[in-house]
């Protein structure tokens, strides 16, 4: 069956995503288009994109979101950002996609795919691999990390009897001593003009948590996060939250919230608070909220920090994939 594919701009791939006569699965946060496109206008280097969408016909059947560089095409974005990344392909075309895919790209003179990073139940492990072999592709996965996820329950304390009966103290103690020490206000902000005008305190205080993550905000780093910020809260898709202590800005969490996921991607908090665990109550907050608004899923994204195990997070496997196309 012949296919055609067409290659789209960031502006087109957007059309794509809001056009609901399309029935492509996105279920992946870090290929949105908005999401790609500020990756690429702070990261892009020396590469090209290559964003191939597949039809049957008229059929829109899959878009495959990569950039070239040489003979070696990858997915647009990098683990470092994105904690893993996949294709957007329709329900049962999967096999049709990735074969047509793969003939072009050949045709093209791409030697080989890198993946950086995808899930255990990414449209690369379940349908690709399979297809890739049939056409006689080399393809080497490992095991790279994992993402921990937390199936939420209807009620916060639902949520409380399911840890262990330590963990569950430890949460209440740590709560009751925090609203204790002072006057605690944990605000949600959402709307474009209140995320942007509190971007810079969220960097603040990213940049006195850890030394690390002070050095890995960087100036470009730094324009990523407040472009990524202005992108996702345009489409509104974004909550900065943050917990402040008689006033004064103690801790943040940067969240997602799509497909009734909510992910949990950065955070930081003030030193001077530490005794108080402010680091680890603005981000048990961030889960009773996502409950009370009636998420189903929390995912606490790339990492095996313990505490995301205490709070009840379950390991979803993460690999590294590269197919040799020959």
């Amino acid at each position: 069956m012949a296919h055609t594919v067409t290659q789209e701009t960031f502006e087109t791939l957007h059309s794509l995503w809001v056009d609901v006569e399309h029935s492509l699965e996105w279920n992946c946060l870090f290929v949105l288009p908005g999401w790609l496109k500020v990756w690429w206008s702070v990261f892009s280097n020396e590469s090209s994109p290559y964003i191939s969408a597949v039809r049957d016909k008229e059929k829109l059947i899959g878009i495959a979101p990569l950039l070239v560089k040489g003979e070696e095409a990858r997915f647009i974005g990098d683990p470092d950002v994105c904690d893993y990344q996949d294709f957007i392909v329709a329900p049962g075309m999967g096999r049709e996609f990735f074969e047509a895919l793969i003939n072009h790209l050949r045709q093209q003179g791409i030697r080989s795919l890198d993946l950086n990073t995808v899930r255990a139940d990414s449209k690369v492990l379940t349908e690709l691999v399979a297809v890739a072999k049939s056409l006689e592709c080399e393809i080497f996965c490992t095991p790279e990390d994992v993402t921990l996820e937390l199936d939420l329950p209807s009620s916060w304390d639902e949520f409380l009897s399911k840890l262990t009966g330590k963990q569950r103290h430890e949460v209440r103690r740590k709560l009751r001593r925090l609203n204790e020490a002072g006057e605690v206000n944990y605000r949600v902000l959402e709307g474009f003009n209140e995320v942007m005008d509190e971007m810079e305190t969220f960097l603040a205080l990213f940049g006195l948590s850890r030394s690390d993550k002070a050095a890995f905000m960087t100036s470009q780093m730094s324009t990523y996060f407040c472009s990524l910020a202005e992108s996702m809260a345009k489409a509104k898709l974004l909550k900065l939250y943050f917990l402040d202590l008689d006033g004064e800005h103690a801790a943040a969490v940067m969240c997602f919230d799509y497909n009734s996921t909510i992910y949990l991607y950065n955070n930081g908090y003030d030193g001077r608070f530490s005794s108080l665990s402010v680091g680890l109550l603005s981000k048990v907050l961030t889960i009773k909220d996502s409950i009370v608004r009636g998420r189903k899923k929390y995912d606490f994204l790339k990492g095996t920090e313990e505490y995301k195990h205490r709070l009840g997070g379950k390991p979803v496997p993460l690999y590294r994939c590269q197919v040799k196309l020959g």
